[in-house]
């Protein structure tokens, strides 16, 4: 079984990898998709590829030698990078939503809002943001006692298994966790909810029954990716069920690191036309 989940899980690494290594390469050499979205649509890539590359490799050797040791820093550092990815994911989908309401509600005006400069400030931020949280999580875990046993029952160092080893009183660290986890999430949240409210209302206000099929076409793709990770941040973080083992928590977590980074190019590839016809041209140009 174990030999069955590691070709599986090289398998999705590889794709994952490849995946969002395309999608970067094309928005950066296709002059097509020099646009906010796309531009927006690549760092989500560089974001997969981080969480999945900080992931996997290691779950790989733990499959190959039925169990495998990690160091203190290490395991410090696998937390650090995945933190980041999720922090840096929520903001950067909030930054889409806003460039879908720019983009559907002032039209007329969304080159002079969305400029290459504006759009380079909010992803410098979201960067900035979710190395900050993860910086602040990560020093607070640094400094807890760990006296009890050694072994972490998850596949990879995640807050809850952490603190489960730890003896110290994690009365301060599960407040600091509140205080900039519940920002981290409800901010973003809130964006994404008022974006697609007055995306929704605006369109509906279009008379022609194509023209709104083609506005809600353009957040199709966005609104996919944000609900699969919305519902796998809540799955495993903020709403689990009382009756959910660790084997289900250990699911959901392979779910949420290493298919969620797979599907995400997957959804963008399938769903757009300028990104078909960026790897058609590719392709042809390559072969010629």
């Amino acid at each position: 079984m174990r030999n069955v989940l590691f070709l599986l899980f090289l398998l999705v690494f590889g794709a994952t990898v490849c995946g969002n290594l395309l999608i970067i390469t094309l928005v950066s050499t296709s002059k097509n998709l020099h646009t906010p979205m796309y531009f927006f649509i690549s760092q989500l890539s560089i974001a997969d590829i981080i969480l999945t590359t900080d992931i996997v490799p290691k779950l790989l050797h733990i499959l190959l030698n039925n169990g495998e040791t990690i160091s203190f820093k290490g395991c410090l550092t696998q937390f650090y990078f995945f933190d980041f990815a999720d922090a840096f994911e929520c903001f950067l989908l909030a930054v889409m939503s806003y460039d879908r309401y720019v983009a559907i509600c002032n039209p007329l005006r969304y080159t002079s809002i969305m400029t290459n400069r504006f759009c380079v400030k909010l992803v410098t931020t979201c960067w900035l943001l979710g190395h900050f949280i993860s910086f602040i999580v990560t020093i607070a875990i640094s400094r807890l006692n760990f006296c009890r046993s050694n072994i972490i029952d998850h596949v990879f160092c995640d807050i809850v298994p952490l603190l489960d080893l730890s003896c110290s009183d994690t009365l301060f660290i599960n407040l600091e966790i509140y205080v900039f986890g519940t920002p981290t999430v409800m901010i973003p949240t809130t964006i994404i909810v008022m974006s697609y409210t007055y995306i929704v209302m605006s369109v509906l206000r279009i008379p022609s029954s194509t023209g709104r099929q083609k506005a809600f076409s353009t957040c199709s793709s966005h609104l996919i990716v944000v609900s699969i990770f919305y519902w796998a941040l809540f799955s495993v973080y903020i709403l689990p069920s009382r009756g959910q083992t660790g084997v289900v928590n250990k699911i959901l977590s392979l779910l949420y690191t290493a298919f969620t980074p797979l599907i995400n190019p997957i959804i963008y590839s399938l769903r757009n036309k300028d990104i078909k016809e960026a790897v058609q041209k590719a392709f042809h140009k390559h072969i010629m």
